[in-house]
């Protein structure tokens, strides 16, 4: 969430930056509320002063015998009309966070300007993609052919955009979570926490899925929790409603969870196989950083989750994310994408976002730079270190082969006993 005072203070800047996000926000309901909220709020004020005073003399008068029924009665009216404007006081308060809830981020003044994905900037690539001797088929069909991969019983036993991984499919969905872990808790000094995949909307709405993306969720009917999209919710929740003491920061995690996304709106995008379902297993990276460090963590994250795909050998890109295709929390975000042979493109497995102070502000996560500093919002980073069902579609068609079978990579084969390749059985 934005600052109050911030927005008050930069409305016009605010509103420009919005606008380069290309929305539209009018907020000058925001400021029709917080000019009412400190209007009563000085009212209120003075009207306690004046009770002050008048306590003060209800005393003397008492000291000295003397009658103080008037001053007693005026005391209680005045105590009336404060508990009244307290509660409009609030009101007020409500009715601006409520919209400010709705608005996202500020784009970082290092974010490419644009309308959509058209306008990102590619910042480097790895990696050469495969030449290959034959037509390379989609992942799918590769999968099905196999035996790892079946979408028809997935179907029947939930719907549409689910899928089962069988044998030695479901074996390389596992090995990718373990290798993922391992590499990012041995070598890369992140410590693993495995948290609830069911999470409150208070969690929800420090992240930011809350109130604008609800409809992108799936909620349980009576204690109304909702499944995680992403681990970023309940791992940044972590630290909800802490001030976290000097020395604490920087602080990395890792999560390993499946995630739950209605994909609402996206019909017609991604329909045959992996790559859009409605439940997913994903390695979350989160950090929490002072202010001064979150760029250069969000460098380091970056880095982070590339080191995966560099392991297994598959050809990627990054890219700057323009204003207008960033995500509703972030201030700066790069999109790892992998190369696919079935589409002789590169597409999404992972993004990387500073979130800056959004989120801390929203679920309160404050530090102390020094024991006598006072306290501030601390800035939250995540991305995906990285998405696991989009890794494994891509190893299966980056590395078929003519007869079909499937490759394991090499630093996948210590976490498959040594396996080699996955032929038909």
């Amino acid at each position: 969430m934005l600052d109050a005072k911030f927005v008050r203070d930069n409305f016009e800047a605010v509103q420009a930056a919005l606008r380069r996000r290309g929305l539209a926000f009018d907020l000058q309901d925001f400021l029709t509320a917080d000019a009412a909220r400190r209007r009563l709020l000085s009212e209120v004020e003075q009207l306690k002063h004046r009770r002050n005073a008048l306590s003060e003399e209800v005393g003397r008068r008492k000291r000295h015998g003397q009658d103080a029924s008037d001053l007693i009665a005026e005391t209680k009216d005045l105590g009336d009309r404060i508990k009244k404007l307290d509660a409009e006081v609030r009101a007020c308060e409500e009715q601006g966070e409520a919209i400010l809830l709705m608005v996202p981020n500020l784009p970082h003044p290092s974010v490419p300007v644009g309308r959509d994905s058209s306008a990102n900037v590619e910042v480097r690539r790895w990696g050469e993609p495969r030449r290959f001797e034959f037509a390379p088929k989609p992942h799918w069909e590769i999968g099905e052919a196999l035996g790892l991969l079946d979408f028809q019983r997935a179907a029947r036993m939930a719907q549409a955009r689910f899928a089962v991984l069988t044998g030695l499919g479901a074996r390389l969905e596992r090995a990718l979570i373990n290798f993922m872990l391992d590499l990012h808790t041995k070598e890369h000094g992140y410590t693993e926490v495995f948290p609830p995949i069911l999470v409150n909307a208070a969690a929800m709405t420090g992240t930011g899925q809350l109130p604008k993306f609800a409809e992108e969720s799936f909620k349980t009917k009576d204690e109304g929790l909702y499944m995680i999209p992403t681990a970023e919710v309940p791992v940044t929740n972590l630290h909800r409603e802490e001030i976290l003491p000097p020395g604490t920061l920087p602080l990395s995690y890792v999560a390993y969870t499946p995630c739950f996304r209605r994909e609402a709106g996206s019909y017609g995008k991604d329909t045959r196989g992996l790559f859009r379902q409605h439940q997913f297993n994903k390695v979350e990276l989160v950090k929490f950083t002072e202010a001064r460090q979150s760029y250069e963590a969000l460098e380091q994250m970056t880095r982070d989750a590339e080191a995966v795909l560099q392991r297994l050998g598959l050809p990627h890109r990054v890219v700057t994310l323009c204003t207008g295709d960033m995500g509703f929390s972030a201030a700066k975000t790069y999109d790892i994408e992998v190369w696919l042979p079935s589409q002789t493109t590169y597409r999404e497995i992972s993004s990387i976002s500073n979130c800056e102070a959004f989120q801390a502000r929203r679920a309160s996560i404050r530090y102390r730079p020094a024991p006598k500093a006072p306290v501030e919002y601390a800035h939250t980073l995540n991305g995906s270190g990285v998405a696991v069902g989009r890794t494994w579609l891509a190893i299966l068609e980056n590395y078929q082969e003519a007869d079909g079978s499937v490759r394991i990579p090499d630093a996948l084969r210590p976490y498959m006993d040594g396996l080699e390749r996955i032929g038909k059985s």
